[in-house]
């Protein structure tokens, strides 16, 4: 599972059977500097996921891709590639010791 920002929806025009009222979400992947920094900012390539617990734009969202992302929808095989697994509703995050960005110094 990876984190990620709603940054926008989509509206189908058509769309295969199983996929039929479903809505979907433009994530923005977090990096994990952002996520250090807490700044708000994705980072990552956006991708399209399934949405089906209605997190509205700008939330934080953990998703799952792969095969994984079709598991909601079993036994219907479905062409998905992400899913909005979670909402995120507060999150804490202390890199390693010495390994966060902002732990290291410049030397001059």
């Amino acid at each position: 599972m990876r984190l990620g920002i709603v940054r926008g929806s989509l509206v189908l025009n058509q769309a295969v059977p199983s996929l039929l009222g479903t809505r979907m979400v433009i994530v923005e992947p977090v990096t994990a500097r952002n996520l250090e920094l807490n700044n708000g900012l994705g980072g990552g390539k956006a991708l399209i996921a399934v949405d089906r617990l209605g997190s509205g734009i700008g939330r934080m969202v953990g998703f799952v891709e792969g095969r994984t992302a079709a598991n909601p929808f079993s036994p219907v095989d479905v062409p998905i590639d992400a899913y909005c697994a979670l909402i995120v509703d507060q999150i804490e995050f202390q890199p390693p010791r010495g390994m966060g960005s902002l732990d290291r110094k410049v030397q001059k």
